[in-house]
């Protein structure tokens, strides 16, 4: 699950000739200019400073776009469905999904990890455990890392500061679906083990994405993300397909309407603006012209 979280906010290659993170798009039907940026869970606020046109680009839209909400994630209700969602069924436990070999190395990984024992989360989605492994990671590797100042919440609580409308290209509900229902219970079990097995390479590669993102050098990102260990740490074809392609043909679908009703700012992760089937490019067969903000 490790390497298939950062695909969801990685999978990164260069459009067109730039490595940009900020990019202008205009043209068509619009009366002014959107713009759509990529975020990255682990980098600090001060890289907006850095980054040309960002603040300009905020003040001209009207309006900001992110993945979701990030202020309803604090909601009573919706933490609750979290509870909920990364709860597992019946009699399922993670001792039914390990054999006992895997379940004491699991257990030692945790233990060093987070000081408790693997038992007290028996009845926890592997896929949640992997994403809490992962934050972990970022903490002990990635200088300045505070996961109560992340980059997608910053940008929207300036938002409203502003007066400016906030809202998500998809709902909580759907995003908790993609990341703990997309996988069966064995799979997410399988990638857990392979990354408490692998957490140097975790840990290198998570500085390594991190420097690479500072840099805003998408071409080097993109080099580190598709790296294969060759074992169940590497996304199927199918996960990736659910875990980006969709979603990106799902909001290249909406985008244009919110963009015609106001000049908006999406900011998402930059592994969905890319690629043949990134954003960027559906945005562009749509007839929109797409620049990188210089």
């Amino acid at each position: 699950m490790k390497k298939i979280l950062v695909l969801v906010v990685l999978l990164c290659i260069t459009y067109g000739a730039n490595a940009q993170l900020l990019w202008k798009v205009s043209g068509k039907d619009l009366a002014k200019p959107s713009y759509v940026f990529g975020t990255h869970h682990l980098a600090p606020l001060s890289i907006t400073d850095s980054i040309p046109g960002f603040k300009q680009a905020m003040n001209e839209t009207e309006q900001v776009y992110g993945e979701i909400v990030m202020e309803e994630m604090q909601s009573p209700i919706n933490m609750q469905k979290m509870q909920q969602a990364i709860m597992l069924p019946g009699d399922t436990t993670l001792h039914t999904l390990f054999n006992s070999a895997q379940y004491d190395s699991v257990a030692v990984k945790i233990k060093q990890l987070m000081g408790v024992e693997l038992q007290m989360f028996d009845k926890i989605k592997p896929a949640f455990l992997t994403a809490q492994i992962s934050a972990l990671i970022a903490m002990k590797t990635v200088e300045g890392f505070n996961p109560q100042q992340q980059l997608d919440g910053w940008i929207q609580s300036e938002a409203q500061k502003q007066g400016k409308a906030v809202a998500g290209l998809e709902t909580m509900d759907f995003q908790m679906g993609v990341l703990f229902g997309t996988q069966t219970l064995q799979r997410q079990a399988d990638q857990l083990l392979c990354t408490v097995m692998n957490l140097n390479k975790a840990e290198q590669q998570t500085r390594r994405m991190s420097a690479a993102y500072m840099k805003q050098d998408l071409k080097q990102l993109m080099e580190i993300v598709e790296e294969k260990q060759g074992n169940s740490c590497d996304a199927l074809p199918e996960e990736e397909e659910a875990l980006i392609y969709r979603r990106n043909a799902n909001w290249a679908e909406v985008m244009p309407a919110i963009m015609k009703e106001k000049a908006t700012f999406f900011a998402v992760g930059s592994g969905h603006l890319a690629g043949e089937r990134g954003i960027l490019n559906l945005l562009s067969k749509q007839g929109y012209t797409i620049e990188a903000v210089k």
